[in-house]
């Protein structure tokens, strides 16, 4: 079922074109990486269909609804989730508390003036850090964890409220590459697990060639090339402005 489709997306400043007529596809259940290289456009077009942008032209069409030039709040609430290059917890709470912050968030109770918080939803966002690997660490200060296990905690905010796509932004960003891969390979299972469409954008090759399903490239704001890892791999366009040689990368399901 496509989730998520772009169709001749634009966005111009000051008469530049930073992204310029780009379509593409995203299935639920896939992962789709976003690549480039610097200045490609891979961020202007990131932040049109979370809603940070307002395209030039163009149409971004989530669960079969136009929500191109929609707020972020507005596309998040459609059930749009977002994790970010340097992650984003409250450090003065704990890894339960965090969770619980994006539940009430949800449920726009962030203001209620009635009643404790310290136990609302508890057990539900005790379930969402089972599912990314973090109850163990749910009374523990945000502030004492490992890069890793922020990262972690991140997603699981990112899934509180149920989300049918998921935008990730350098999501292994200053990660070390053991946690990279398992970051993602966790990201894959529950991805397929839910149904979840996500859309990430990496710099880290070895991640996007070990778990991208789809991957699409942008070079000067033009999208050069779009298929699975071994498509992009052996295609010479994409060699030529960003990878290399590829030699030292291997798709899914290859040996090296």
């Amino acid at each position: 079922m496509t989730l998520l489709s772009i169709a001749h997306l634009s966005k111009s400043f000051d008469g530049v074109k930073a992204v310029d007529d780009v379509s593409f596809d995203l299935e639920a259940g896939q992962l789709l990486a976003l690549i480039g290289p610097n200045g490609a456009g891979k961020s202007t077009c990131f932040n049109m269909i979370n809603g940070q942008l307002k395209p030039t032209s163009g149409a971004i069409h989530f669960d079969g609804h136009d929500i191109a030039g929609l707020r972020p709040r507005e596309i998040w609430r459609r059930g749009v989730g977002r994790t970010f290059q340097i992650a984003a917890t409250f450090n003065s709470m704990t890894v339960l508390e965090n969770v619980q912050m994006a539940l009430l968030s949800h449920e726009r109770r962030l203001f209620s003036p009635f009643g404790r918080v310290a136990s609302w939803r508890e057990q539900d966002a005790l379930d969402l850090l089972d599912l990314v690997g973090m109850a163990g660490h749910a009374r523990r200060s945000c502030a004492v964890l490992a890069y890793g296990d922020v990262k972690r905690v991140e997603l699981a905010i990112a899934l509180a409220h149920g989300p049918k796509l998921l935008l990730m932004d350098e999501p292994t960003a200053g990660m070390a590459p053991q946690e990279r891969n398992a970051l993602m390979a966790l990201t894959a299972r529950l991805a397929k697990e839910h149904m979840i469409g996500v859309l990430f954008t990496e710099h880290s090759m070895d991640v996007v060639f070990a778990h991208a399903d789809r991957l699409i490239v942008l070079a000067r704001g033009h999208l050069i090339a779009q298929g699975d890892a071994a498509t992009i791999r052996n295609d010479a366009r994409v060699r030529e402005v960003y990878l290399g040689t590829g030699a030292s990368f291997t798709p899914r399901g290859e040996s090296a």
